[in-house]
């Protein structure tokens, strides 16, 4: 598909094996970001570390994932505040469009759905951003760092376009500032 031939040309420029270089992977929350707080766009995000992957939904390292964005990329995502069901990555002809319709089926071994289910695994904690385009709890614009969860579980099952499609369900960490949601 036209999506994964472009993540693979992607990988092979020198600008992206550097910022893959960078993604070395901290969880928790990021140095001097507060839970809440907006950021112009995904540039803005992996400068100040809070994702480290410019394009994907996923942030990922050896460890796991340590970040999602929810931007309204996925039909299938549900958002109730402090639990999330995000589907996983994969299945779409262009992640890049709005449309959000699965193609063909999602694998468990790409990459980044592994790193979600290690994450769940070794109950890593995962940051979530909401992106302005997201359906619900969307900020009025950019993108709001909206504080840990942890990957509770994985599964898979038929998306709304009937194609098998990866679950992670996603709860909100206690313990931490409020989020603006």
């Amino acid at each position: 598909m036209a999506t994964e031939r472009f993540r693979r040309q992607l990988m092979q420029t020198s600008e992206y094996k550097m910022e893959m270089a960078r993604n070395d992977a901290d969880f928790g929350h990021p140095k001097g970001v507060k839970v809440g707080q907006c950021f112009k766009d995904r540039d803005a995000l992996w400068r100040a570390g809070v994702h480290k992957n410019r394009f994907a939904g996923i942030s990922v390292c050896k460890r796991g994932a340590n970040a999602i964005v929810l931007s309204g990329g996925y039909e299938d995502d549900e958002d109730n505040g402090d639990e999330i069901l995000y589907t996983g990555t994969g299945g779409q002809v262009d992640s890049f469009s709005a449309s959000g319709h699965q193609v063909h089926d999602q694998s468990s071994s790409h990459r980044m759905n592994l790193a979600l289910q290690r994450s769940c695994n070794a109950k890593l904690p995962v940051r979530v951003i909401r992106g302005y385009r997201h359906k619900a709890f969307a900020p009025a614009y950019g993108y709001r760092y909206d504080g840990l969860y942890r990957v509770t579980e994985y599964y898979s099952g038929k998306g709304q376009s009937g194609h098998t499609i990866w679950r992670f369900k996603l709860v909100r960490m206690e313990g931490q500032p409020e989020s603006p949601i």
